[in-house]
């Protein structure tokens, strides 16, 4: 179970890595700036959730599997990025795999350190959004969680599925599984339909 894990971490971290590597190039960072974005995209949410379970030191700085494919991740994309802009809305999708792959993990590896329920579940949608934040943030984007777009709920559900399926006893590679597709599409749909929260009126008051 640790090797599936391992696996999704990875995978997760690939494409947020991506999706940070995108924005950087977007802004016309230089190589220095994209490799960074690139890190700080893939790993913030992952490094956030070890600290808080206190699985010290976080993984993503202690194992350089994550820094390489980081790196790996960001490269390919400044070398190739107009291969990967090919894809509809490049940034949106790889955001949106890691999205998926990281509230899941996030939520089960809450689990496996005994945190309960709805610590595990917030857990794992604060491992899904944290990467994202981190890169908006960095090049000065108000983060799409908080643009009322369908973001932080669809890890929020993701989350909750690996939870409620480890309850009723599903394997958790099996709960990991749905909840990843449950996440992914929801935030691919919401990006293709147009979906969003409400939001404030703007009125004064």
């Amino acid at each position: 179970m640790v090797a599936v894990n391992l696996t999704l971490d990875l995978a997760g971290t690939f494409f947020f890595a991506l999706s940070g590597a995108m924005a950087g190039v977007k802004h016309k960072l230089d190589i220095f700036g994209v490799l960074v974005l690139s890190f700080v995209a893939a790993n913030s949410g992952g490094i956030i959730r070890d600290v808080l379970i206190g699985a010290i030191p976080p993984l993503a700085i202690n194992e350089w599997r994550y820094l390489a494919v980081s790196v790996l991740a960001g490269g390919i994309t400044f070398y190739r990025h107009a291969l990967i802009e090919r894809l509809r809305s490049p940034v949106q999708l790889f955001d949106a795999m890691g999205l998926a792959l990281f509230a899941v993990s996030g939520a089960d590896k809450a689990l496996a350190f005994q945190l309960g329920p709805v610590a595990a579940v917030l857990l794992g949608m604060l491992t899904g959004i944290g990467g994202g934040m981190a890169r908006d943030i960095l090049v000065a984007e108000i983060p799409a969680v908080l643009r009322s777009e369908l973001y932080a709920v669809a890890a929020l559900a993701g989350a909750t599925v690996v939870v409620i399926g480890r309850q009723l006893h599903w394997s958790s590679l099996t709960a990991m599984v749905v909840g990843a597709i449950l996440c992914f599409s929801l935030r691919f749909l919401a990006i293709r339909r147009g979906w969003r929260l409400p939001i404030a009126s703007g009125r004064t008051f």
